[in-house]
């Protein structure tokens, strides 16, 4: 009886111990797959490590101070890269982490306005260890169980509406006309004029014939390519980028990066935002009350963000279970908070889920497996940052359509002809896309489904914490007046 090298042995255990930590052929999955799925998500979140610091570098502080920008690249790579790691390692799942852009755009705008930046930066730390205390406790995945089933689907459905609106207008595919009516138009004047948006048509044509035609990595070939046809073009044309230096407007060029070959490769990463915080500053600056309402924004913020979008990426990646819920739901709700601490901490503004990981789960990615090569790919990045910016936003949208058309197809399992239900499905739908903001839409669902079947004679069907929960979101929506009212 022959028997195998000891070599050829030892891989072969490594491979199944593999396998068995992610659950990767359980979850009918592949090394392949879950390999060209982390690659694929990182490659529609790479515009992250740019996008970030153009948000926070703009914000200047009460003291006059502002974050530079090469330091917020660096901390933006590293706390992805560790966060997507630990993520996937701990819950196994593709769900990639990075700065949400909701709560870095609340902090560069509003928040930094109040404080100084490592007072904002200390707000998101308390705001995460919050998020670990509810989750750690239970709370959250309570608050998660009371969630109906049809409203968990209208997430995962308006997620990918909101998904293929930020591609449409990352791509320069839809346009704001600076009118109250319409807001909206599309291209510029009302047509594809510009030559990003229709390299962005190519690629998403591309994508989308591959993905018909079962091609093996159909949506990575597609950027790919997209990518390669962009250098050329700028090679050839010099389109250059929308926005100057000078302050200059270019309408026909690239959003945020141009697509040509970077004279340099690497660069080192400068970390020194790494533990410039203070936890409780902001508290003795504004006021207790001022500052609990900052809070209590980013924990709202955070909190059902995160939550939509995890029920719209495992119910894609068929991991979810009739009830909405997915594998090792308690361990990826903490970690998502320590998401938050952690993006503090760095200043890179909070680290959640982010919904571009379901470009890598429509390439086949269903474990932790994809989230360790996509976290990996982020720790590069500190050092080819240079590199990064090839792909243009304009490639890397036409992804993110494809994606969304894939996540609207889950409304064929919502019963639109119970009227109780078809609203509150349709405000959570259309509201995240229109406002720009999953939690939106989720507070508009969840309140309109509390006060529409609680009047239709359906109140004992509705879970306490439900109740709760929509009387928070009415408090989010009113923040405003409410703010206005403490301050006065």
């Amino acid at each position: 009886m022959s028997t195998a090298p000891a070599s050829e042995k030892s891989v072969t255990e490594e491979r199944g111990a593999l396998d068995r930590f992610f659950e990767i052929t359980r979850r009918g999955s592949g090394p392949g797959a879950e390999v060209r799925g982390g690659l694929v998500t990182f490659v529609t979140m790479a515009y992250i490590v740019i996008l970030n610091p153009i948000i926070l570098s703009s914000g200047t502080d009460v003291a006059g101070d502002s974050l530079g920008f090469q330091q917020v690249a660096a901390v933006t790579a590293l706390t992805a890269g560790v966060m997507t790691i630990l993520f996937g390692l701990v819950s196994r799942l593709p769900f990639a982490f990075a700065a949400g852009l909701g709560i870095n755009s609340f902090l560069a705008v509003s928040v930094v306005g109040q404080v100084t930046w490592p007072e904002a930066m200390g707000l998101v730390m308390i705001n995460g260890f919050i998020i670990v205390l509810l989750a750690a406790t239970g709370l959250r995945r309570l608050i998660f169980d009371a969630v109906p089933v049809a409203l968990k689907t209208a997430i995962t459905v308006g997620i990918g509406l909101f998904i293929a609106f930020i591609g449409f207008v990352d791509a320069g595919f839809v346009t704001s006309t600076g009118v109250a009516s319409p807001p909206v138009g599309l291209g510029e004047g009302g047509s594809i004029a510009t030559i990003p948006t229709l390299v962005f048509v190519v690629t998403l044509l591309l994508c989308a014939v591959l993905m018909v035609l079962r091609v093996k990595g159909a949506l990575l070939i597609g950027l790919v390519s997209g990518t390669v046809l962009a250098v050329v073009i700028e090679a050839v044309w010099h389109i250059g980028p929308k926005f100057g230096a000078d302050g200059a407007v270019n309408p026909g060029g690239w959003s945020l990066s141009v697509p040509s070959l970077p004279t340099s490769w690497v660069s080192i990463p400068d970390l020194s935002l790494v533990g410039q915080v203070d936890l409780f500053g902001a508290f003795g600056r504004v006021g207790g009350l001022a500052a609990t309402m900052l809070v209590f924004t980013l924990v709202f913020t955070n909190f059902f963000d995160a939550m939509g979008t995890m029920t719209g990426l495992s119910r894609e990646a068929e991991l979810a279970d009739a009830k909405g819920d997915f594998p090792r739901l308690r361990s990826a709700l903490v970690v998502e908070g320590v998401g938050a601490i952690a993006g503090g901490f760095t200043s890179s503004s909070s680290n959640t889920v982010f919904i571009e990981s379901a470009s890598g789960i429509g390439e086949g990615a269903r474990t932790g497996l994809a989230n360790v090569v996509t976290g990996g790919l982020f720790l590069l990045a500190m050092f080819l940052t240079p590199l990064t910016s090839i792909v243009p936003s304009e490639v890397a949208s036409a992804a993110l359509v494809i994606v969304g058309a894939l996540m609207m197809s889950q409304i064929r399992h919502v019963d639109l002809g119970d009227l109780t239900v078809l609203t509150p499905v349709f405000l959570t739908v259309t509201v995240m896309p229109f406002t720009y903001s999953i939690a939106n839409g989720i507070g508009a669902g969840f309140i309109s489904w509390v006060v529409i079947r609680s009047l239709s004679g359906k109140a004992k069907q509705i879970s306490p914490l439900l109740w709760i929960v929509a009387a928070g979101f009415v408090v989010y929506f009113a923040r405003g007046p409410i703010e206005a009212a403490l301050g006065g």
